[in-house]
C-alpha cells in the first residue's frame, strides 16, 4: 500500500505572483509585473544596483558625532557625505508655535527641502528618512504629508511607506464638532500624525550589521498604524516633543546597531535619548540654544553612554 502523504518537498507552497484578479497569500511573491508596468515609469530616482552601492565610500564614525549643533540644518557642514544610517525628525510644523518663524507655504517647503537635501548627502548608500509630519488645519485643510512626498521625491528620494502614529483612541466628548449632531458644518479630530520613510539610492541596506529588534516588535513595527501615546509637552519642556517610544521603534526597526542617527530638527532631543539609548551614535541640529541645552541634559540625565 502506498502513502498519500507528500514529502517535505512537495508540500513546499508554491510561489504567487502579481495577478488580475489579486492574491490571497504573499509567500515568496513575485511582483515584478506589476513594477514593470507603466505606473511606476519615469516616476521615481532610480535605485542603484548594489555592486554600485557597495562602491561608495562610506565614512567611519568621527568626531563629529554624538554631538548637537546649534547651527542650521540647511548647512550639515559637520558631517561628511555618505556618513548616516539613519534620520529621524520631526520638523516644526509651522503651525504658530513659539519656536515657527511663520512662513508662507511655499517658503516653509523649501526649508524642508533645503534640509532634506543636506540629510540626502550625509544618508549612507541604501539609509533611511523617518518624517513625523502633522496636517494642518480645516478650512481648507492642508495636507502637508503630500507636499512632503512632492519635495522629497524631487530631491532624489525613494518613498518606502507611511506610518500612522495613532496617538490616542478618542473619548466622550472629545469633538471637533464644527456643528454638532448636524451635517451643516461637521469637523475632523485627527487622533493621528503621520511618519514618511524614505530611502537613499535602495531600498536595501548593501552593508550587513547587527540588528536588535525582537520578533514581537519587528511584527508590530512592520504594520502601518502605530498606536503610541504622545509625549507631555510640560514634562519635557519643548511645545511640540514626540516620545522617545517612537524614535526607538523608528531606529531598531531601521538600522543596525553601531550607526549614527541624525535629526535635524533636534529640538528637545528625543532622537538622541533613543539612539544613545539603543547602542546607536547620534548628531543634530537645533537653532535654539536653549533647546541645545535642553536636549543635551536629557542625553546626559538618561544614563547612557554618549560614546558611539
Amino acid at each position: 500500500m502506498t502513502s498519500d502523504k507528500k514529502t517535505p518537498a512537495a508540500r513546499k507552497k508554491k510561489p504567487t505572483a502579481t495577478s488580475a484578479f489579486g492574491v490571497g497569500k504573499r509567500e515568496a511573491h513575485d511582483s515584478s509585473a506589476f513594477y514593470n508596468g507603466r505606473m511606476y515609469s519615469g516616476l521615481f530616482a532610480e535605485p542603484l544596483d548594489e555592486k554600485t552601492l557597495k562602491e561608495i565610500e562610506v565614512p567611519p564614525p568621527g568626531a563629529w558625532a554624538n554631538q548637537i549643533y546649534c547651527h542650521t540644518a540647511e548647512d550639515m557642514r559637520h558631517i561628511p557625505d555618505n556618513s548616516i544610517g539613519l534620520a529621524v525628525t520631526s520638523p516644526p510644523y509651522n503651525a504658530n508655535k513659539e519656536y515657527d518663524d511663520d512662513l508662507s507655504l511655499n517658503e516653509y517647503l523649501g526649508l524642508i527641502s533645503r534640509v532634506g537635501a543636506e540629510v540626502y548627502r550625509t544618508l549612507r548608500p541604501g539609509g533611511r528618512y523617518a518624517v513625523n509630519i502633522a496636517n494642518l488645519g480645516r478650512k481648507p485643510y492642508i495636507p502637508l504629508h503630500a507636499f512632503f512626498y512632492q519635495v522629497h521625491i524631487a530631491l532624489g528620494f525613494l518613498p518606502m511607506g507611511e506610518i500612522i502614529w495613532q496617538k490616542a483612541k478618542g473619548a466622550s466628548g472629545s469633538t471637533a464638532w464644527g456643528s454638532w449632531m448636524n451635517a451643516k458644518a461637521p469637523r475632523l479630530r485627527d487622533l493621528h500624525e503621520y511618519v514618511l520613510v524614505f530611502a537613499k539610492q535602495s531600498f536595501s541596506r548593501p552593508d550587513k550589521g547587527e540588528s536588535d529588534i525582537s520578533q514581537e516588535e519587528f511584527m508590530a513595527a512592520t504594520l502601518s498604524v502605530w498606536e503610541i501615546a504622545p509625549e507631555s509637552a510640560k514634562r519635557i519642556g519643548h511645545p511640540a516633543p514626540f516620545p522617545v517610544a517612537l524614535a526607538e521603534r523608528l531606529i531598531r526597526l531601521y538600522s543596525y546597531r553601531g550607526d549614527v542617527v541624525l535629526d535635524p530638527f533636534m529640538g528637545s532631543g528625543t532622537t538622541a535619548v533613543a539612539a544613545a539609548g539603543n547602542g546607536r551614535g547620534y548628531v543634530g541640529y537645533e537653532v535654539n540654544e536653549e533647546y541645545v541645552q535642553l536636549a543635551q541634559a536629557r542625553v546626559s540625565s538618561s544614563g547612557v553612554s554618549n560614546e558611539s
